[in-house]
C-alpha cells in the first residue's frame, strides 16, 4: 500500500468498517476481465476466518462465471464525505474501505438458512429478523472464503 498512514491493520478495526458497509462489489473473471457487481452480503468472523455471504437465482451469467472459475476478488466502502477547501483549491473525499480475494463455494441446502439469516442480521443491526422461506429452494446461496483482505481510512480533516 502507497500510503501506509491511511493502511487499517488492526482485524477488529478492518471487521467494524465491513459491518459499517451496505454493498459489497464482487469482482469475477470474465474470460480475463473484472465482472463486478454490487451485492448485498452478510458476514461471519471465526477467529481470525472472514466468509462473506451471498445469493442470487439458481442460474444466470454470475453462476456460470463462478462455476467456470471460483476465485473472486471483493471491495467495499463506506462513510464518504467530500471535503472541500475553498481557500485552497483542494477537494478530496474520507472514507473507508477494505479489499480482499478468496474463494466462492456454493453452499449446500443445509447450509443455506443460517447464511440468509447472516445476511438479513447485517441489515437489521444483527438481529434475528423473521423472513419467508418459500424461496430458498430457488435461491443459490454462496460463501466468499475470505484468503487476503486489506483496509484503508481516510479520515475527515
Amino acid at each position: 500500500m502507497r500510503r501506509k498512514d491511511r493502511e487499517v491493520i488492526d482485524f477488529s478495526e478492518i471487521i467494524e468498517i465491513m459491518k459499517n458497509c451496505d454493498v459489497c462489489r464482487l469482482a469475477l473473471n470474465d474470460d480475463g476481465f473484472p465482472y463486478i457487481l454490487p451485492l448485498n452480503f452478510g458476514m461471519a468472523v471465526n477467529g481470525d476466518k472472514i466468509t462473506l455471504y451471498f445469493h442470487s437465482a439458481l442460474e444466470g451469467y454470475k453462476v456460470g462465471l463462478i462455476q467456470k472459475d471460483n476465485r473472486a476478488s471483493f471491495e467495499m466502502d463506506c462513510k464518504h464525505e467530500l471535503q472541500y477547501f475553498e481557500d485552497k483549491g483542494y477537494c478530496t473525499m474520507a472514507y473507508e474501505s477494505v479489499i480482499g480475494k478468496g474463494h466462492i463455494r456454493i453452499l449446500s441446502e443445509e447450509e443455506k438458512l443460517p447464511a440468509l439469516k447472516l445476511l438479513m442480521a447485517h441489515y437489521h443491526d444483527g438481529k434475528d429478523m423473521p423472513f419467508s422461506t418459500a424461496a430458498i429452494p430457488r435461491t443459490l446461496v454462496y460463501a466468499l472464503e475470505v484468503e487476503s483482505i486489506t483496509g484503508k481510512r481516510k479520515p475527515v480533516k
